[in-house]
């Protein structure tokens, strides 16, 4: 039987955080904790105290994610029928944010550079959706400059677009001289994107962005989440991830033209997705093990991969499936297609003696290692301590 609550048991860290972003805390830099009432959320202020020195300049990493089981459970039109939970780690693969004081010399007050720039005198012209937005929420005036960088490109199926607001919304905090909780920051980058922008995706992102490690969340009706970061062994998550190989299939797309179908689909996919949901329980099983057998870690992803296909008409095509056939042909003990689907990575599960063979029968294909992160999303300047 599945729990929704999330209940220690012996599989399950006794220290796990249950997260619930209603009475969560906000530390300013200087150790003051306070809370405020704004738009339906509690959020930090800075009421009765001399303001700190806040800083001229802020830079934020916040990694990327792998999802090995269970995506699709994290959906409200899910998680409000059935619990959902999501077997994920974060990797070395990051975003970076910079935040700064735009000098007032410049003709525009509000400077953006990412993939585009924009150069615009108010906040409400600013085409990017989560820049906008998270700025508006978090009521900061110009003129202000924001820069972003990533190891990865956009709509890859890693997670990019929630471990940026994740890690501008840190960014933007910390500007204000303040420092939020993980749950903080993941619940704010979830009503971000969710309530604010309507987008039609989960919550497993901006979570696994903001904690980083290697764990399970549990997606409870009204959309409170269990954090339950996995017992490490002495190493256990080497040994994965030198079991992992992905593949870049030079193919992007948003989530959301896979999602959007999906969650129209949910209720006559709900066996489906309920035994995804039971994957991730599996995977978790799997890992407690003291020694982690890739066999039945690769059949988990397998067989994930297969329901998933079933899911959405977008989530594959003929060409991502003959990659995948290939791969397993030359030995991969099974695989997925990173993110909602329709492009981005390919990532298998391949025992040490078969990579060569699995590498050689995609070599038309970016081969990328990934590694751990054990971090969420961190300031790196001012440094973090």
């Amino acid at each position: 039987m599945i729990s929704c609550a999330g209940e220690p048991h012996s599989r399950v860290l006794p220290n796990f955080h249950s997260v619930d972003f209603r009475g969560q805390n906000m530390e300013q830099l200087d150790g003051t904790k306070v809370v405020e009432r704004r738009s339906g959320l509690d959020l930090p202020t800075i009421i009765d105290r001399a303001a700190p020195r806040l800083p001229s300049l802020v830079l934020t990493r916040t990694p990327l994610r792998v999802s090995f089981a269970g995506g699709g459970t994290d959906l409200p039109d899910f998680y409000n029928l059935d619990c959902g939970a999501v077997f994920s780690a974060a990797v070395d693969k990051y975003i970076y944010v910079t935040v700064k004081r735009h000098s007032v010399i410049f003709n525009e007050p509000i400077r953006l550079n990412y993939s585009q720039t924009e150069q615009v005198n108010t906040i409400g012209e600013i085409k990017n959706n989560i820049a906008r937005e998270c700025l508006r929420f978090l009521e900061i005036e110009p003129p202000i400059y924001i820069s972003t960088v990533g190891d990865m490109p956009a709509s890859t199926g890693m997670g990019g677009s929630s471990s940026f607001t994740v890690g501008l919304l840190n960014a933007l905090h910390a500007f204000r001289g303040e420092r939020v909780t993980p749950g903080q920051l993941a619940e704010e980058a979830c009503h971000i994107e969710m309530d604010i922008l309507k987008e039609p995706i989960g919550k497993q992102d901006q979570y696994a962005a903001a904690f980083g490690g290697m764990n399970l969340f549990r997606f409870q009706p009204g959309g409170a989440v269990t954090v339950e970061p996995q017992r490490v062994r002495n190493g256990a998550v080497e040994h994965l991830f030198s079991n992992l190989m992905m593949f870049w299939t030079s193919h992007q797309r948003p989530a959301s033209s896979v999602l959007a179908e999906q969650k129209a689909k949910t209720s006559s996919n709900l066996d489906t997705l309920r035994r995804m949901r039971d994957d991730a329980f599996m995977l978790q099983e799997i890992f407690s093990e003291p020694v982690i057998d890739i066999e039945r870690f690769g059949a988990v992803l397998h067989a994930g991969w297969e329901m998933k296909r079933s899911l959405a008409s977008r989530v594959s095509n003929a060409e991502i499936n003959g990659h995948y056939d290939l791969a397993r042909d030359a030995g991969a003990e099974g695989g997925k297609l990173c993110g909602a689907g329709g492009g981005g990575f390919l990532m298998f599960a391949v025992k040490p003696e078969r990579r060569e063979s699995v590498r050689r029968a995609l070599s038309h294909l970016a081969y990328v290692p990934i590694g751990y992160e054990v971090h969420g999303s961190r300031l790196l300047h001012p440094a973090q301590v």
